[in-house]
């Protein structure tokens, strides 16, 4: 099963785009949860107003999921610029990140998606043009080949990424703002559900969100997929209101558990340990093993049984925990290693 296939994926799914974007708040009053990197942000927000300056470039950096579109969205509206959007692997000459540039208006925001995967050469572009406001262009070729100056409009470039450990040393300080955003909790998330089943024109009761919350992961994104899938069973299967009860019934036709996991996920805990004996098995046969490709494990399943103890990573390869077995409903061997152990990167 293919990470888009997922009705838990973080990943955003073109289909959604124009309900997605309905869901998302359009104030930083609207926008729920993260509140340090809120109050920070409106304070900055107000003295670049009140000096009349572009805001400082900022870095949004996190799991995937958690609102860094949605905010840098919120930051352009209510600076009162208009946002241009793209992403990392889109640019992919200077020439793109110039024309990009030169079109800008002064006080705009630029959003860079997934800016850690910028290549080098268009880095060398940005790196004078948010400093300097000014991009240096090459005219001709060989011995006459000259370089010239223009003076770009001063605006503010976002940059979202969910690996901050992949951007260079110059390109990460060069942005005068970076936050962090977190994982939210069940009663956060509840607030957003209830704030998406009043968009979607269906009734939710607390106790419904709250079950709906529990099992998101943690994520907005996931919160907002799922409750759009209850809200169909809870139209088609009962009287078309979201209690915890219908939350629960709908959840579990998704094959969405208590804690947020899927038929895949637990597919691969039941293969480690039924397989393998609970591990250690390394990435590769893991992945062959399975049917999924080595990366996609690394990137979209492990970090979330990785966050809830359930599985280890030793120089030896990946091993289950003690509270894998138990969710799974399995007697854990007592060689099974406990959770909450320090894990190994390999």
């Amino acid at each position: 099963m293919m990470d888009e296939e997922r009705v838990i994926s973080t990943g955003f799914k073109a289909e959604e785009d124009d309900l997605e974007y309905s869901l998302r708040p359009k104030t930083l009053a609207d926008y729920f949860g993260q509140k340090k990197v809120k109050d920070s942000l409106s304070v900055y927000m107000q003295a670049a107003v009140a000096r009349r300056e572009p805001l400082d470039h900022i870095l949004l950096y996190g799991p995937p999921g958690l609102g860094k579109t949605t905010l840098a969205g919120i930051i352009a509206s209510e600076m009162g610029h208009n946002i241009r959007v793209t992403s990392g692997p889109a640019i992919e000459r200077p020439g793109d990140l110039a024309s990009i540039l030169t079109n800008l208006n002064a006080g705009d925001v630029l959003f860079i998606d997934e800016i850690h995967r910028l290549s080098h050469s268009v880095e060398e572009v940005l790196y004078p043009a948010m400093e300097d406001y000014a991009l240096d262009i090459m005219i001709g070729k060989g011995p006459s080949a000259r370089s010239i100056r223009l003076d770009l409009p001063k605006f503010t470039l976002i940059g979202a990424t969910t690996r901050a450990g992949m951007l260079t040393s110059p390109l990460r300080d060069r942005f005068g703002i970076s936050f962090r955003l977190e994982l939210y909790s069940p009663e956060e998330l509840s607030v957003i559900i209830l704030r998406s089943a009043q968009i979607l024109k269906i009734q939710c009761d607390k106790s419904g969100a709250l079950e709906i919350a529990r099992r998101s992961r943690g994520t907005p994104r996931i919160a907002n997929r799922l409750i759009k899938r209850v809200r169909d069973f809870a139209e088609v299967r009962a009287n078309g209101v979201i209690t915890e009860n219908v939350a629960k019934q709908g959840l579990t036709m998704l094959e969405v558990d208590e804690l947020g996991l899927d038929r895949t996920d637990r597919t691969m805990l039941s293969t480690m340990i039924m397989k393998f004996g609970g591990g250690p098995v390394g990435l590769d046969t893991l992945a062959a093993t399975t049917g999924e490709d080595a990366a996609t494990i690394e990137d979209v399943y492990e970090p979330y049984l990785l966050q809830l103890g359930f599985i280890m990573r030793t120089p030896r390869g990946r091993i289950c925990t003690s509270e894998a077995y138990r969710h799974l409903g399995l007697a854990a061997p007592e060689s099974a290693a406990p959770s909450g152990q320090i894990t190994m990167d390999i």
